[in-house]
């Protein structure tokens, strides 16, 4: 077992004072995983494709729509872009229940704050307040965003990690397959795109990240922010859709016998009063 020293000078104060990751525990735990078969825990592995570019007077973020559980797709089809305000949204890419309670959680405070300073919530407010959020919860809670919006000051994109740190860019992606969702920014994003341009390539983006990523999938939702609020544009593209459908024929009625029938009246409603009855 590792001891912890002392320390005798200022140096050794200094030394100690520094920071940094300590292995003090690292034989420990080794102990306990062999002795104990104590498991550490392991991050949690999910799958999404989310991106965003800046165009003109505009923001526009895209996601796909496949929410896994482990191996398994859970919903091909679901909602990953969300509403904070009217004029900021965000794509978000984790654990499904992290990111529905702290996109709600962001929305009233962003509408509270609006009525209290009587006017439209700025985009690098949204940002401080979620940085802030996720880095006091260290990474537990898995919420990585997208996030955009139009303001007085002009569109702004940001991506959020859940450990809390943020990025400005103008085009940025997350997820599991954001390394192919880049690929296609990357070679195709200019700084004069316009917003028909923009929605072409952030659903291109998409679909690379759904066609090269399995935890990917689904279809492309894109949503599209100005300075009138923001827009969207639900499965604005089927990339995959299904080829073959089973076609069961419902069962007739009869094929399963009823051998019992039994009503119970749980309760008798007289005039004002209520009697239990067995």
């Amino acid at each position: 077992m590792t001891e912890v020293k002392e320390a005798q000078d200022y140096q050794e104060v200094l030394q100690q004072q520094r920071g940094g990751f300590s292995f003090e525990l690292c034989k420990r735990n080794a102990y306990l995983a062999k002795s104990a078969s104590i498991k550490p825990p392991a991050a949690m592995k999910t799958g999404t494709t989310i991106c965003g570019v800046k165009v003109k007077d505009a923001v526009i973020l895209a996601a796909d729509t496949r929410a896994t559980a482990g191996s398994m797709v859970a919903d091909g089809n679901c909602e990953k872009l969300h509403f904070i305000a009217d004029n900021v949204f965000c794509a978000g890419a984790g654990t499904a229940a992290d990111l529905e309670h702290t996109t709600q959680l962001m929305e009233s405070q962003m509408e509270l704050l609006k009525l209290a300073t009587g006017t439209q919530p700025r985009v690098c407010t949204v940002v401080r307040r979620l940085s802030n959020m996720l880095f006091k919860y260290q990474g537990y809670v898995g919420c990585a965003l997208v996030l955009g919006g139009v303001d007085c000051t002009g569109p702004h994109l940001y991506s959020i990690a859940p450990h809390g740190s943020t990025d400005y860019s103008p085009f940025t992606t997350m997820g599991s397959g954001c390394l192919a969702a880049m690929s296609v920014l990357e070679s195709e994003y200019r700084d004069d795109l316009t917003i028909e341009e923009g929605k072409a390539l952030v659903a291109k983006a998409i679909r690379a990240g759904i066609f090269n990523d399995l935890g990917s999938g689904g279809n492309v939702d894109v949503c599209v922010i100005t300075k009138d609020g923001g827009k969207i544009f639900r499965n604005m593209e089927k990339p995959c859709p299904r080829q073959f459908k089973a076609q069961y024929k419902p069962f007739p009625k009869g094929t399963t016998p009823v051998l019992k029938e039994e009503i119970l009246k749980l309760c008798t409603v007289e005039t004002g009063d209520v009697t239990m009855s067995g």
